[in-house]
């Protein structure tokens, strides 16, 4: 991010304890286009994304144009909203209506050996086409085509629900609605060249959920990435797999399992899964469920109860313009939700809290801390606010985003007393600086048990059953 931005490095009103260089998108956004307005050279643009099946999603706002080059807040403004927009809706194919050159610098950016190369390469994978961006000189773009469906909510007979995380591994059986077994499987599956550890370790969390349970009718699960029909198009848990075995072993991995097995199986995005947890768990909808992991999983129900197919893979959308933000190793991008809303976000803080953490996983150093924290320690504690404040400026732009009302939040880094800090300070930032949404929206916490395992417990209910004589039990 460019050091000559005048007006997206806007200050918070609450200065995040250890990240005081902060500068939050949500702000920064609302200052350029109350710049825009005033000026008076504000033109409109209008930006179409196609993704499969014809479907079309379109987003309208406006920008500077002054009819020189376009100036660096412009740059940055449009360019981190397409790099939102590619990870919540997705799209191999955008045509802008408005300035040229903004067209033309989003082309040069999102191509391959441009500065979001890596963000091109996940479209193409995900899409099977590479990715394209096309202006509307005559500003007609593509109707706009959405679909939406119900998600999961089954809950009878006898079911398995799994939740893939890269730290761990949940397991829950439930029968008639009642969970009547629940436990964590430790796992490291991101360095694992070999498919085959993933598919015995899935396999052998799946038995021990069958033994507890008289038959198996239907199996549900949630795991990070993109899934599409069972597929997984991209998973940082398979990322050390190399492409011919990925695309031979683990891209099919459920549906091997799924013919295994012999009962209805479905696997769904974790953020979509931790949406669904949350209007299970409140009795509403237009829920947006964030998962606080091995990094940022969102998912969101809209008005209806239904999901929209978007992909939601909040942990690639920024919410930084801080030039100095820290960069995500895997994509390379500064100021994205993965280092904000995870593991990784409370490693990334501890120098500045002056912890010393042991070299372990994420997930053990979060344990360090959190232990920190349950022992009074105001160090763990800085990181916890620092988080809520994070968040409470996350929320005000997912609202710019989404049409939502209650934000529901899980994951391991919410489990203790951590989990209550980031709300109360998520609360007050929001408050601070965006009063109107404040006031209709709110930000809860499932009760422990539930922030751990309701995962894998509302994977669960993802396939219909077949009927009542289906079962299975290999």
């Amino acid at each position: 991010m460019s050091a000559d931005l005048r007006l997206l490095l806007a200050e918070p009103s609450r200065i995040a304890p250890l990240d005081p260089g902060f500068r939050p998108v949500a702000l920064g956004n609302r200052r350029y286009l109350a710049e825009v307005q005033r000026s008076g050279k504000g033109r409109p643009l209008a930006l179409a994304l196609e993704r499969d099946h014809g479907l079309v999603s379109l987003f309208t706002t406006e920008v500077r144009d002054d009819g020189a080059e376009l100036d660096a807040d412009t740059r940055a403004y449009t360019e981190r909203l397409l790099k939102f927009l590619l990870w919540q809706k997705g799209g191999w194919k955008l045509t802008v209506a408005g300035p040229k050159a903004i067209a033309d610098h989003l082309r040069d950016t999102y191509r391959v050996g441009g500065a979001r190369a890596f963000d091109a390469d996940i479209v193409r994978k995900v899409y099977d086409q590479d990715f394209v961006v096309e202006h509307a000189p005559d500003g007609v773009l593509p109707a706009e085509r959405e679909s939406a469906s119900p998600l999961g909510g089954h809950l009878d007979g006898c079911r398995i629900g799994f939740d893939l995380g890269a730290s761990d591994y949940k397991i829950s059986a439930v029968k008639e609605g009642t969970v009547v077994f629940t436990t964590e499987l430790p796992w490291d599956p991101s360095v694992q060249k070999d498919p085959e550890y993933h598919y015995a370790k899935i396999r052998e969390g799946l038995k021990l959920a069958a033994s507890k349970l008289p038959r198996v009718d239907a199996i549900g699960g949630s795991t990070a990435g993109i899934v599409v029909a069972n597929e997984i198009k991209v998973a940082s848990l398979f990322r050390a797999v190399p492409h011919d075995l990925f695309a031979a072993k683990a891209r099919p991995i459920f549906l091997n399992l799924a013919k295994e097995w012999g009962v209805p199986f479905e696997v769904a995005n974790d953020g979509d899964v931790t949406a669904l947890a949350g209007g299970l768990s409140l009795r509403e909808n237009a829920v947006l469920g964030v998962a606080m992991g091995s990094s940022e999983a969102g998912g969101w129900l809209d008005p209806q109860g239904r999901i929209t197919g978007w992909l939601n893979e909040l942990a690639f959308c920024p919410v930084d313009y801080s030039p100095q933000a820290a960069a995500d190793p895997w994509s390379g991008d500064r100021g994205c939700g993965a280092l904000y809303f995870s593991q990784q976000a409370v490693v990334k803080l501890a120098p500045a809290a002056e912890i010393a953490l042991p070299q372990a996983h994420p997930a053990e150093q979060l344990k360090r801390v959190q232990d920190l924290h349950t022992n009074g320690d105001p160090r763990a504690a800085k990181i916890f606010e620092t988080i809520g404040v994070y968040l409470g400026h996350a929320m005000a732009l997912y609202a710019d985003m989404y049409d939502y009302r209650h934000l529901l939040i899980l994951g391991r880094v919410t489990s203790g007393c951590g989990g209550d800090l980031i709300v109360e300070h998520a609360r007050q930032a929001l408050a601070a600086d965006y009063p109107e949404i404040a006031e209709r929206v709110q930000v809860s916490l499932p009760d422990e048990k539930s922030k751990r395992v309701g995962q894998a417990v509302a994977a669960a209910s993802l396939p219909k059953r077949r009927g009542e004589n289906a079962s299975a039990k290999p």
